[in-house]
């Protein structure tokens, strides 16, 4: 009897979800699977929102950024009770195994359903890149390349009017898109949780560099930082003499078609998935590790330390 393998997106979207969803379900069917697709991630699960489709039902969806199952957070998943819907509705409809695309929230709901008798497989896919088990998550390089983008635009107007800009981006507690976008940018300071930067420090740099004639500043910052990255800003303006402005980019970085490198990724991660499920296992997670595809037990995946990139934090300074 051919396996019966369902495919969800949770938590917050990312550029890349569209192609991991294709590559499951066109691997899962080159396989003899059946293929369903659970909309509205685990809230859809309990509820029933199960569709079985075809390898038609994925075309065209490669280039699309978002989600096309749609996604929502529910914390209510925690609960042993709730699980048991999903698991009911798992099994009225026959499926075997469930492919979870998302972040570690999406990953431990995976590893609990594995744990009452459905083979999960979580797939990395959101663009913090805080996910320890892989070195890079699906849209992540997506999302670096639209802050790429908007900070070159914003670097114009920083230039034209010889402004301080502090840009924000996204990353909750990880600062690899700061990091990442920082040195693309060559900015002359990245503030990041790994890479702190005291107000003391960060106005006796700008003091420095305007009695120097330095014209324009250019700073990208984590959010999270402050809870309120006005206050620096104010800050700068007051104790500095720069005319200083912030720029939160939002969720403007979730957007968009996905990379190359996000697609190929997401082909990559989504296909071994479908060869965990043939080969029986669940409570696993796939990940990309020096260029390999690997795979690790949830829980261990979760308890890793995250690369803080200490050699590309060397890099801030060298570069100035």
């Amino acid at each position: 009897m051919a396996k019966k393998v369902g495919v969800l997106t949770s938590g917050g979207d990312a550029p890349g979800m569209n192609a991991a969803i294709r590559a499951v379900v066109r691997a899962g069917i080159r396989n003899g699977c059946e293929m369903y697709l659970v909309y509205e991630g685990y809230k859809g699960l309990i509820e029933g929102n199960i569709h079985k489709i075809d390898r038609s039902a994925v075309s065209e969806i490669i280039s699309r950024g978002g989600t096309i199952l749609r996604s929502a957070r529910l914390p209510g998943f925690k609960n042993e009770n709730v699980r048991k819907q999903a698991v009911a509705q798992l099994k009225k409809h026959h499926i075997d195994a469930l492919v979870c695309i998302g972040g570690d929230g999406t990953y431990m709901g995976a590893k609990k359903l594995s744990e009452m008798g459905i083979s999960c497989i979580g797939v990395p896919g959101t663009i913090d890149n805080d996910i320890a088990s892989t070195d890079y998550t699906i849209g992540f390089d997506t999302c670096l390349n639209t802050i790429i983008e908007c900070t070159d635009k914003i670097r114009d107007t920083t230039e034209s009017h010889s402004r301080c800009s502090i840009v924000e981006v996204m990353g909750r507690r990880c600062g690899d898109l700061a990091l990442f976008s920082g040195i693309a940018e060559g900015v002359d300071m990245i503030i990041t949780p790994d890479h702190p930067i005291s107000d003391k420090e960060i106005i006796e740099n700008l003091k420095a560099w305007k009695k120097a004639g330095k014209q324009h500043i250019m700073i990208i910052i984590s959010e999270n930082i402050y809870p309120d990255t006005r206050v620096l800003n104010e800050k700068i303006q007051k104790e500095t003499g720069y005319e200083s402005r912030v720029e939160v980019l939002g969720r403007i970085q979730r957007g968009g078609s996905p990379s190359a490198a996000d697609r190929v990724l997401a082909a990559r991660l989504g296909a071994h998935a479908i060869d965990l499920i043939m080969e029986g296992k669940g409570g696993l997670c796939v990940g990309l590790v020096n260029n390999k595809v690997v795979h690790y037990d949830i829980y261990e995946a979760l308890q890793l330390p995250r690369n803080k990139h200490m050699n590309l934090l060397r890099l801030i300074d060298l570069l100035k």
